[in-house]
């Protein structure tokens, strides 16, 4: 029988996290669904896609935009999507993969 695969952690993922279960995770912390401790290290894709349909959930009640959350939580966003932002360029990340379909 062959086991699941499972994530890699937060910390540990390319740039830090800079990458779609990494913004999952983030979100996951801004709206205090998992602890700020907690890096997902060892979750399966069933684990993630949990916590990504609970943090889809909370971004609807704000239409899915930074700017209607409340101070309280635009705040945490802030800091959070920021230090990883930071922890990021730190490891060379420069933002380009994400946009090099758009040229």
């Amino acid at each position: 029988m062959k086991s699941a695969k499972t994530y890699i952690g937060v910390d540990n993922d390319i740039y830090g996290g800079m990458t779609p279960i990494g913004k999952v995770i983030r979100d996951a912390k801004v709206f205090g669904l998992i602890s700020d401790e907690e890096t997902c290290k060892g979750w399966t894709s069933q684990g993630i896609d949990s916590l990504l349909e609970k943090v889809n959930k909370e971004w609807d009640k704000y239409g899915c935009l930074v700017r209607h959350l409340p101070p309280e939580l635009a705040e945490r966003h802030a800091k959070l999507h920021g230090d990883a932002i930071k922890r990021a360029k730190e490891l060379g990340w420069n933002g380009e993969v994400e946009t090099d379909d758009e040229r």
